[in-house]
């Protein structure tokens, strides 16, 4: 059992997030069937991970996790489910995550943590910045009807999540 399953039947928080396709998304408002996946970190070539990133449980996996979205992303689609990342990093950095891997769905950036705040989800903190921990919630109208949580094998979470939404 999720130790966040308190939070089914909540709406999300109504908050314009900056996506990487360059326009805000509302989580509160996304109409029908949307799978958010949260993830603390991506790293980028020529740039060190966060201090302690290896002792950290969890930290690693972003990568592998929005791999297996992006090809389960067709399965996602035709039922209809919308699909977003969402991380406390900002958008700019998200950009290049998507650019470099060809990601076909966005990435929302909350560096504010306003999601983190509204629902009090887990995160830690590691050289002084906060990070999320990684979840995955389905919305049905904006409202949270699953939830996964820990996310123990990221890169099965896509497949975990599918056969969850899946009529």
């Amino acid at each position: 059992m999720s130790f966040l399953q308190h939070l089914v039947g909540r709406m999300m928080p109504d908050v314009d997030l900056e996506a990487t396709s360059g326009s805000p998304v509302n989580p509160a408002r996304i109409p029908g069937t949307a799978v958010i996946f949260g993830y603390p970190f991506t790293g980028r070539p020529g740039y060190p991970d966060p201090p302690n990133w290896d002792h950290i449980p969890g930290a690693h996996g972003s990568t592998p996790q929005a791999l297996a979205y992006a090809a389960a992303y067709g399965q996602f689609r035709r039922l209809g489910v919308k699909l977003f990342g969402l991380s406390l990093m900002d958008s700019e950095w998200q950009q290049d995550f998507v650019s470099r891997n060809r990601l076909s769905f966005r990435l929302l950036s909350d560096p504010a943590g306003i999601v983190p705040r509204h629902l009090s989800l887990p995160t830690f903190e590691t050289g002084g910045v906060t990070y999320l921990q990684r979840m995955t919630f389905v919305l049905r109208d904006g409202v949270i009807s699953h939830v996964r949580f820990p996310v123990p094998e990221p890169a099965l979470d896509a497949a975990e999540v599918l056969a969850a939404v899946a009529p």
